[in-house]
């Protein structure tokens, strides 16, 4: 399709589509904790819990960058 590989075409989606998506969720765990009053020590413990698996996903990223793979 337009001279892109099916290889292509799904890397950049899954590279800006996730990206995108895990804004979208940060803006989530931002809403929630001003929502629910966390206050800062709260916000900060939302954020890391709920923004712990999105580390491993951008983690991956770059070790796969770093490996060339």
């Amino acid at each position: 399709m337009f001279g892109f590989t099916e290889e292509q075409i799904s890397e950049f989606g899954v590279t800006f589509g996730i990206g995108a998506f895990i804004l979208f969720m940060l803006f989530v765990i931002w809403q929630l904790a001003r929502e629910s009053k966390a206050g800062r020590p709260g916000t900060i413990v939302l954020f890391f819990v709920l923004a712990f698996g999105m580390l491993g996903f951008i983690a991956k990223s770059i070790i796969q960058k770093i490996l060339g793979l």
